[in-house]
């Protein structure tokens, strides 16, 4: 190597994408956590996360997500194996004319999230209703039955 010239040239330096580092921790976690089965599409990074609450009552699994701007008809519930996965799709289009030019705007958001529940739920008898931009899904608790205790002879 000849004085003053080092390895690092501005030429052979890459750009820095801090997408890219938070893309990559958020594999790190997902594998930390065993959050592997998210699909492609809750990977993308238009996807939005919406945070969730999650309570536990006596007889229920209650969550509650906020979605706003989605309908109802935009939303899709899946529950199976103890998790949940809630997906949903917003899209606006709204247009204004005045004088000698047209506005047209156009917003389309996703919103994906998967999760495993606390406790064991009845699948089939949950309910979801969606107000006010709240999601909320309620699932009664699958009853489990009592272990018997076998005796060796």
């Amino acid at each position: 190597m000849k004085f003053g010239l080092t390895p690092w040239s501005p030429s052979t330096a890459s750009r820095w994408d801090p997408f890219d580092d938070m893309r990559q921790m958020q594999e790190r976690l997902n594998r930390l956590f065993g959050d592997r089965e998210r699909s492609s599409e809750m990977m993308d990074i238009g996807t939005l996360s919406p945070l969730v609450d999650i309570k536990e009552n006596d007889d229920n699994i209650i969550v509650t997500t906020d979605l706003p701007g989605v309908s109802k008809e935009d939303v899709d519930i899946d529950i199976r194996n103890n998790r949940v996965w809630i997906k949903a799709n917003m899209h606006k289009e709204s247009e204004e004319e005045k004088e000698g030019y047209l506005m047209r705007e156009r917003t389309y958001s996703r919103f994906a999230r998967a999760f495993n529940l606390p406790s064991m739920v009845n699948e089939d008898a949950a309910s979801a209703k969606l107000e006010n931009g709240v999601l909320t899904i309620t699932m009664p608790k699958a009853e489990i039955e009592e272990k018997r205790r076998i005796m060796i002879e």
